[in-house]
Order: structure tokens, then sequence, then C-alpha cells
């Protein structure tokens, strides 16, 4: 499937670029006589030169960083490498070496990100269209990388359970060498907790004072049922407790601190589909409140939905979004799943968490066996993941609802995550959304993860935008034609600023940008400004991967933070941004920090 979109993209690319000149702000770079070369034409020479420079050092760290298998960071500097012809405004038509290094660029970042046996990248051929002057070691750097450029096979993840998890699939190897922002396998708590053994004093209920205490306290919350559902209490839930009050403490610390993004969102759903509020807490121990956690067992998002779980449930995979790794859709899906397990089990709890866990066929096979329809009676016959499962979430709800009576207090949740939520026209690019709720196309990729690329699908669609944001990209889809939704880009007026003024720092003509915004006699606001049908502003370079929170091409360097940082303090005390920081790292500014953690921080 990626392939078959890159050949696509590639092919797009150059048939626009077929299209030839258009008719304002072309660059020409050879002259039919020396009085031709005037200031203006000297000015424009230099700007090419700068953007094949620059392209060139994006390109080469690019290389740097493949060599060394950084590929996330590979990736982020070929894209930039490619992003710094999208946004340098030239005209990139009327340049024959312009036009010639940004379709070999192209295919030769396609071919190293996906390798092919019949189709080698020709580094030294790009640096030659570019112009590049590169020295002996960086053509040796050039061909290593080439060398490196070899299809290998890898392992595909067999998901042959309908559950959302399970421990039967064939792992996805680290070393696979195709894609360069793939979401890696990140392991849930779940992954440890599912080889865990509990050492002897993790196990003492009885004669531990404290322990015995908290197994009481737990007696008394089933039986008020102060939770919100029943379930059958059992010394193992104590025993995880036990443990998160030890080994396992900061992994509950964490998961404390990033429930508060999503947990407001979760209970909200839960509540309305009719599950017990307190239920929500699954995503903790699926994904530690993760939207991208991608398994081995190619589940994916917070409440790590498997491709055919997630289809049932009404999760869409296409090659224009992925929806297990929304916030609002998936975890509807999740509760939806979890109401048509809690109603297969006779409104048991415990049954549908471990249905949830290793599927519906593994739990009625337990069943049959015990002879009852009871979690614990089962529990000998279960997969040893989902024997953990299952006292581990309830330990976690425990834990979430009274965090001071088992020393988690000092916990501070992070602010909810907040977005506004807005219907966009069919195949919008991000680029335009951005600007329309004045933020980057990264933050919109950030609150809205089940994108694959930076272009809306195909049909209207409902994206996230920056909290009270809504309203300003309502605006600006109302205001602009349907045709023109993607051949426009969006200029911030300032007081006093004139169409000229406007003009003349982005290049369009006055009486275009005039007839771009009908009625509006001086500019204000929001400024539509026409982007020509084949200029190379109109093509979105896009990989289909799974979204990361930093900005393409920027290196970075781990700090760690000291007892009682947030990321303002850490960021401040290392010469940063803190709202740069904050962004890149998927956090907040005010967001504590524990001691030792390490954070991110972005190079200049």
């Amino acid at each position: 499937m990626l392939t078959t979109i890159y050949r696509s993209i590639y092919t797009s690319v150059l048939i626009i670029l077929a299209l030839g000149a258009v008719s304002f702000g072309q660059i020409t770079t050879t002259t039919s006589s020396s009085e031709n070369v005037t200031p203006a034409v000297l000015q424009a020479r230099e700007a090419v030169r700068k953007v094949l420079d620059d392209a060139g050092k994006s390109f080469r760290e690019g290389m740097v960083a493949l060599k060394e298998n950084r590929r996330s960071d590979t990736g982020a500097a070929f894209d930039k490498s490619v992003e710094v012809f999208l946004f340098s405004t030239l005209n990139i038509q009327s340049d024959q070496k312009l036009q010639g290094c940004y379709s070999q660029l192209i295919e030769t970042v396609y071919r190293l990100e996906f390798p092919s046996n019949t189709q080698i990248p020709l580094i030294r051929g790009l640096s030659a269209t570019c112009g590049w002057n590169w020295t002996d070691a960086d053509m040796k750097l050039a061909d290593e990388v080439v060398a490196l450029a070899k299809p290998t096979k890898a392992s595909a993840a067999v998901a042959t359970s309908t559950s959302p998890t399970h421990s039967t699939a064939t792992p996805i190897p680290n070393d696979s060498v195709v894609g360069f922002n793939q979401q890696g396998f990140e392991p849930s708590p779940l992954d440890t907790l599912s080889k865990l053994e509990l050492t002897t004093e993790e196990l003492q209920v009885d004669n531990n004072p404290v322990a015995q205490a908290q197994y009481q306290y737990i007696q008394v919350a089933v039986a008020n049922k102060s939770l919100g559902f029943s379930f059958q209490v059992h010394p193992m839930i104590q025993q995880y407790i036990n443990y998160y009050r030890g080994r396992g403490r900061s992994t509950m610390e964490v998961g404390l601190y990033r429930s508060g993004m999503f947990m407001r969102m979760a209970r909200r759903i839960f509540r309305e589909e009719g599950i017990p509020e307190n239920v929500a807490w699954l995503g903790q121990v699926e994904s530690a409140w993760k939207p991208t956690a991608m398994s081995w067992a190619a589940a994916s998002g917070l409440w790590q939905f498997i491709p055919g779980t997630g289809s049932r449930f009404g999760l869409r995979r296409t090659a224009h979004i992925d929806e297990r790794n929304s916030f609002d859709e998936a975890t509807r899906a999740s509760a939806r799943y979890l109401k048509f397990l809690a109603n297969r089990y006779g409104g048991n709890w415990e049954l549908a968490m471990a249905a949830y866990n290793c599927g519906e066929g593994n739990v009625d096979r337990a069943i049959r066996r015990a002879g009852v329809s009871n979690y614990w009676a089962a529990y000998p016959y279960l997969p040893k993941e989902t024997r953990n499962y299952v006292p581990n979430i309830l330990a976690t709800i425990l834990i979430a609802n009274s965090p001071t009576q088992y020393g988690f207090g000092h916990v501070r949740p992070a602010p909810s995550l907040q977005y506004d939520r807005i219907r966009v026209p069919a195949s919008t690019n991000l680029a335009l959304i951005a600007q329309a709720s004045d933020t980057s196309v990264q933050y919109i990729r950030y609150l809205n993860p089940h994108l694959r690329g930076n272009v809306s699908p195909p049909e209207p669609y409902i994206i996230n935008v920056p909290p009270g944001k809504a309203n300003e990209v309502f605006a600006v889809f109302r205001r602009i034609p349907a045709s023109k939704i993607n051949n426009t880009n969006l200029a911030n007026s300032v007081s006093g600023e004139t169409w000229q003024t406007i003009s003349n720092r982005t290049g369009v003509g006055v009486a275009e940008l005039m007839a771009a915004n009908p009625g509006m006699k001086d500019p204000k606001g929001k400024v539509f400004v026409p982007v020509s049908g084949n200029r190379v502003n109109t093509i979105s370079y896009t990989r289909p991967t799974t979204p990361n929170n930093s900005a393409p091409g920027i290196s970075a360097r781990i700090v760690k933070a000291q007892a009682g940082d947030t990321v303002a303090k850490l960021a401040t005390r290392n010469g940063a941004d803190p709202t740069e920081v904050a962004k890149y790292n998927g956090l907040l500014p005010n967001s504590v920090l524990g001691a030792g953690r390490e954070i991110k921080i972005p190079g200049k």
C-alpha cells in the first residue's frame, strides 16, 4: 500500500512539474547577454542557490542519520530537504536546475525509504543534478548509504484473535528497513506485567499490616459499590497494589499523570455508552495513555485495537486514516466493545475485561473448563497475560480513586487535552487548517494522530483543532470555494497593511489578491493568497506514517529532569523555549516531571 501511495505521489509531482512555467514570479538563471544580468536576476539566482544548498545540507544530515540507524531522524532530515523547496515561495517550474533537483530528490528519498532490487537510489547523480559540490568524504558516505538501501525480509505481525491485544502474534523485527517514521514497538505496562512474577514480599497480604488494612478497604469499597460496578474481592488485587507501591511505582505515577490528558473525555464517552466510568482506567493498562502506541501484536492506539476488532466496531483504516489512533472515535469503539462483552457475560465485568484482552473464544473455553461463569474459577485456564491483566486493572482503579490511601497523593494529573472538533471539506491540506487556526501542521498532526498524511480524507471529515479555533476555521472554509481549497494559502494581515504590502511579501499580484478576497476593500484579518495550479506549493509531499511530536528536521539533545522540575523550568534552565519543548515532548509547559525523566530539547 505504501509503495503504491508513493508511486502516485511521485507521478503526480512529475505531471505537475511538466506543466511548465507560470507567468508571474519566474526565476531565470540563464541570460542571452550580459546586458540582461540585472540586480533582480542576480538576487533570483542567489535565492535558487540557497534553496539548493539548504536542501543538500538537510539531505546529507539524513544520510548520516541513516548510516547510524537513527531512522526517525533520517525521515525528519529527508522531509526537510524536500520542504525547503515547498516553502521557498519560488516557482520551481521556471528554473531547470530547481525542477531537476526537486524531482530527482523525491525519487531518491522514495528509493531509500522503500528499497527495491530494481530501483537503486542514485545519490551521486542527485548530487550532480543539484550542484552540491560534495567532498570525497561526502561521496563515500553516499556510497555507504546506497549499500544500506537493500530490501530485507521482515516478518509481519499475524493477528488471529478477535481481541484488541493478544500474545500469539509473531513479533515485528525491530530492524525492519522499510520506512523511516514508522511507529516502533512501545511496550505497554501490560507487556511487562504479562511476564511479571510477584515477589514473596508482594504476595504478602495477611502478614503485612499495611496491606491488610488496604485489603479491608477494598472489601468496603466493593460492598458500598462506590466504584460504580461490582467485582469479587480477591487477594491478588491487593498483591498488585503491593507491586505498584514498590517496584511498579514509576509505572503507576506516569500513568496517573498522563491520564489527566484523556480521562475527562473517556469518562464522558463511557458514561454516554452506559459503561461504568471507572472501567475507562483500562486505558492505562493498555497504552499508558499514549494514543500512538503500537504493539508487536499490531495493536494500536489508546485502547490497543488490532485491525480486525477495530473494524468490527467502526474504526476505519484507509490510506488516509487509521482511526485506532484517534481520541474520540477509538474511545467510543472501546466502550461499545466492552458493553458488548459485558452483555455477553451477564454483567460480569471481570470476564468482560478478560475477553477484551484475550478474546471471547479464550474466555468461553476457560469458562467451560471451569464449569462456572466466574473469572477466578476460570483463572487457571486463561492465558498468563490475562491472568495478570484483570487484577492489574482492578488495582489501578482502586489506586486512581484513592491515590492518597495508597501513597500516590503527590501525583498531579496532567491538564486535560483541549481541542475543538470541526468538519472540513474533502482532501483538505493540513497546512491550510493550521493557517486558519494559527498553529503549525505538526500540532494539527499531534491533535489528530489518526491522520496518515498531511491531507484530510477524500470526503468531509471531522478534524481536531486547537481549542477556541473552530469558529475561525469554519469562517475560512465558508469564505473559500471548494474548488480553490488546495490552491489557497492564508496570510494574517496587520493593522494598516495594504494589498501592495501583502503582495510584496507573498509574491502574488494585487489584482489576484483582491480577486481572491471579494468584498474586502482593505486587508483585514486572514487574507486568502491564491497559489497557481502549477506551482510547487500545491504539491503535498507527505509520508503516511504514524505521527510524532517532533518538528521535521530539528535535532534534539536529551536532558534529565531534576526533582521539582516542570517542563517550563527545565526548558529555561537549558536555554530553550518552554512552549516548543512542551510540544516536542507531547506535554504542557506546566507539566510536572519526575526526577531523572528524560526530556528532548529541540535544536535551534
